[in-house]
């Protein structure tokens, strides 16, 4: 294995990813409804301070700023024909950060879904999904992306067609899904599901996992669901940090530091390999991660019981893959709110 990412995962058996995109860019004055990669142009001492925090905290992985790259998302801004070139500068930015750490760390150039539904239930074909990754993967390419990552896909054609077009960019790569209805995705798809399709497929990524859902409960419950269909690949678990609530018009994520701290924990020993959080999760959220993976011993696999007392009870009684796996499918109580 050459690659970075591929690198880390040898010598080490945790990795310490990054947080919120879009929470982070919000508090520096991101406008809601605007398109976040304009910024790579227009604000990127911004876009820079961004994942300096998360290098700062310890993350050994970041995400790209170009989540919505693609042609698809772009249009709603008339900005369709400019996918490779923000793509690109999201990952020339991410360079210069990740080549002045001082330390190995993994630039992740992050490609989020098309925005449509895919054949035969929506309009978007196969080959035009493809085209659309594509072009984001080469322009994260040429702009010095170590890993392709794919994130909260929810339909498993739309996964497909990314890993398709990752092939034909040459690239590494990541996947993730977003398991928010019922511990399924938008789609249906439950963990034993997910760890199916990523075996099967004949471009497989280097890790695979979870992002984003309702909170950090369910994901834990999402990734003991993967460990127990026993992946070949390493484990992501991006979580939010806590639930969203509005405060003074602004939406607030409840979880606070120390919560992350346990839910980090408690994902590597759920069987995790690659750790970080989704939305609401800030560079103070990372730094607190990151010291209880360094300074808590490894432990036995939680159970959901031990997840809903220290994390907060599952927003469903059930994680969609029904009985037999060895873990009760069942809500230990109301969430208690942490923050």
């Amino acid at each position: 294995m050459s690659d970075a990412l591929s690198a880390l995962l040898q010598d080490r058996d945790w990795l310490l990813a990054d947080g919120a995109t879009g929470t982070n860019l919000f508090n520096m004055g991101l406008s809601s409804g605007d398109a976040p990669e304009f910024w790579n142009i227009d604000e990127p001492d911004k876009i820079r301070a961004l994942y300096q925090g998360a290098v700062d905290a310890g993350s050994d992985l970041f995400l790209t700023n170009s989540f919505g790259a693609n042609a698809s998302r772009l249009k709603l801004h008339d900005a369709q024909d400019r996918a490779r070139e923000f793509s690109r500068i999201a990952a020339e930015l991410a360079r210069e950060v990740a080549d002045k750490a001082g330390r190995p760390v993994v630039v992740a150039g992050s490609v989020g879904p098309t925005g449509e539904i895919m054949q035969p239930v929506g309009s978007l074909s196969h080959e035009s999904a493809v085209e659309m990754f594509h072009e984001q993967a080469e322009g994260l390419k040429e702009g010095g992306a170590d890993v392709l990552w794919v994130e909260t896909i929810s339909a498993p054609e739309e996964f497909k067609a990314a890993a398709e077009a990752f092939a034909l960019a040459g690239m590494p790569w990541c996947g993730t899904m977003s398991f928010d209805t019922a511990g399924r995705t938008m789609m249906g798809l439950t963990s034993q599901d997910m760890v199916t399709l990523v075996e099967g497929l004949p471009n497989p990524p280097l890790a695979f996992g979870a992002n984003c859902g309702v909170g950090a409960s369910d994901l834990l419950r999402t990734v003991l669901g993967f460990s127990a269909a026993g992946p070949e690949r390493p484990v992501i678990a991006k979580g939010n940090a806590g639930i969203p609530r509005f405060v003074d018009g602004h939406i607030h994520y409840d979880g606070t530091p120390e919560l992350m701290a346990d839910y980090a924990v408690m994902a590597r020993d759920a069987g995790a390999t690659i750790i970080g959080g989704c939305c609401g999760t800030m560079p103070d959220h990372l730094r607190h991660m990151r010291e209880a993976l360094e300074t808590r011993p490894r432990g036995e696999r939680p159970s959901l019981e031990e997840i809903a007392e220290k994390i907060g009870g599952f927003s469903s009684d059930s994680d969609g893959t029904g009985e037999g796996d060895g873990e009760p499918r069942r809500s230990t109580g109301r969430r208690r709110r942490r923050g």
